[in-house]
């Protein structure tokens, strides 16, 4: 079934999408690989107030490349998803994040925090990065802006097509 989303999202709209649903996202995601998620978790672990509000939102798992001339970005294709697997769980368990996106498999542990506490994972086509980065209308650096293009970015998103790879009953794609 095709769905449009908009981010930020309630727990309801994330518990009502089904693995295999194609979903048209438009609104505000932030983007975070590893080294971003390994910071997020030490702030936690030292009870810091971290730089983005992830309740109800999405993190997009990419390293974007600079923009070209007259756009806001430059290819942003997605990263394997299991370099944040050892992260994500006490991401969606502490600060509510409600979906992620990139490629590849998760691990259990991701998947039983997803069910708990609602959260969905989109699978965005990999080797598709100039063609993702028309849906991103605007982008500017956040936080961690010493870690280049692995800083964490807010993406406007106008329509970026994704695939519940992963819902928040446990059924997966996979």
């Amino acid at each position: 079934m095709k769905k449009q989303l908009s981010a930020p999202f309630s727990e309801a709209d994330i518990r009502e999408l089904s693995a295999g649903d194609q979903v048209y996202l438009s609104g505000t995601v932030y983007t975070g690989r590893d080294a971003a998620h390994k910071r997020l978790v030490n702030m936690l672990d030292n009870g810091e107030k971290l730089p983005v509000d992830l309740n109800g939102q999405a993190i997009y798992f990419v390293g974007p490349c600079p923009a070209p001339p007259g756009r806001p970005i430059g290819s942003a294709g997605p990263t394997t998803s299991g370099r944040m697997d050892a992260y994500s769980p006490r991401i969606i368990a502490e600060c509510g994040l409600r979906a992620m996106i990139g490629k590849g498999d998760r691990a259990q542990s991701v998947k039983d925090a997803m069910k708990e506490y609602g959260c969905v994972y989109f699978a965005a086509t990999g080797g598709a990065g100039a063609l993702i980065a028309k849906a991103i209308v605007k982008a500017e650096v956040v936080a961690f802006d010493d870690l280049g293009p692995e800083a964490i970015y807010k993406l406007e998103l106008d329509n970026l097509p994704l695939v519940v790879a992963i819902d928040a009953k446990g059924n997966s794609l996979y």
